[in-house]
């Protein structure tokens, strides 16, 4: 039987659930060598397992995290950090949207920290905060604030243009990377981001496909990365399939700004074959103001929207939209702070890998049908 290095010489067996010699004894708190002794492995296992070290087996692993459960083991990253001059934490900016791409973006990334063992710790820069002559000085605070943390690196949750024009004047001693569609990686940082132009490519090749012609696009706020790459894709696909640019009007992400379009859309009685939304709550406002004005989705006009955010399957008609997987861009963004970082906590500049895009899928439902 081949031993993992550490390993007892004896036949695994699971932590039990009765008292054992193991176990922290009166107030005292467990420690590794309580977990070690617990799950019959090496002390040096496991620091393995807690540093999601690649060459610890599953079943191996597996035990030493049950020995940590039954023992309510607190990993001391003080301790560690003194020992391995790592921190074990992870910086978060975001700019507080409550917008779905950011919040699930924000949400996304947390809980694959956690799941890698990090701690995160997020910080909020107000989108007030990203204009004006002292644009730059809450983002400077938030990294300053990282730096004395200590964090191996920053994520930066970044929707608007403005966030990223920033940051190109502003140090950092942890590396950087961002979440954001559209903008292309540099030495400054790496970017990792959901493919939005080819979303909105799906979603108006299956417009096209269904026999529409005079397909329009109702685009998010022109600051934002995500409407920008959206309505590039909608002009990509339009252009290749040979058909002129139907009209553009843009929102402000709002059912709001939706339902408002469409009702200058029904007193002008100018609609065309199809409105492609950038996201879902707009095009609720667009169904909204068809439906009270009589006008029958997708009999006249079919409507889709982006995000496929929770409750579309119930909207009426149920929406055609593209979703997005953010637990993949969770899982994308800690594989490329493993590159950056490495293993010995050292930024790997070496290597020249990039994380693509991550592709989104179109879900088809009732607000949409051949003509």
């Amino acid at each position: 039987m081949s031993l993992e290095l550490g390993d007892a010489a004896s036949t695994p067996t699971a932590p039990s659930t009765t008292p054992s010699p193991g176990r922290r004894k009166g107030n005292r708190a467990a420690g590794m060598a309580d977990v070690a002794k617990l799950a019959q492995v090496s002390h040096q296992t496991v620091s393995r397992v807690l540093n999601s070290h690649p060459s610890v087996r599953p079943v191996t692993r597996e035990r030493v995290l049950a020995a940590m459960a039954e023992l309510d083991y607190r990993p001391n990253r003080l301790a560690r950090a003194l020992v391995t001059s790592r921190s074990g934490q992870i910086g978060v900016l975001t700019s507080g949207s409550a917008k779905f791409g950011p919040m699930s973006a924000l949400m996304a990334v947390e809980e694959a920290a956690r799941r890698a063992g990090y701690a995160v710790n997020v910080a909020t820069v107000r989108e007030s905060e990203l204009e004006g002559e002292e644009s730059s000085h809450g983002i400077h605070q938030v990294l300053n604030a990282f730096d004395q943390q200590a964090v191996e690196a920053v994520v930066v949750i970044a929707p608007r243009v403005s966030a990223v024009a920033l940051l190109a004047d502003i140090g950092s001693r942890a590396p950087l990377l961002l979440v954001a569609s559209g903008v292309e990686p540099t030495d400054r940082f790496d970017v990792v981001s959901v493919d939005q132009v080819l979303g909105a490519r799906l979603v108006t090749r299956h417009l096209i496909d269904q026999g529409n012609r005079v397909i329009g696009h109702l685009a998010g706020p022109s600051d934002w990365f995500d409407a920008r790459q959206r309505r590039v894709g909608w002009e990509s696909e339009l252009a290749a399939a040979g058909l002129p640019l139907g009209p553009v009007w843009e929102g402000d992400w709002s059912a709001d700004a939706g339902f408002a379009r469409g009702q200058e859309l029904v007193a002008s009685g100018d609609l065309p074959d199809a409105i492609v939304a950038a996201n879902d709550q707009m095009a609720l406002g667009l169904l909204r103001a068809f439906g009270e004005a009589g006008i029958e989705v997708p009999g006249r006009v079919s409507v889709t929207g982006f995000d496929d955010i929770e409750g579309t399957a119930h909207f009426q008609p149920p929406l055609t939209t593209v979703h997005q997987d953010f637990d993949a861009l969770g899982e994308a963004v800690m594989r490329a702070l493993a590159r950056q970082i490495g293993p010995a906590g050292v930024r790997d500049d070496a290597g020249n890998d990039r994380t693509p895009p991550i592709a989104p899928e179109l879900v088809v439902r009732s607000s949409t049908r051949a003509r």
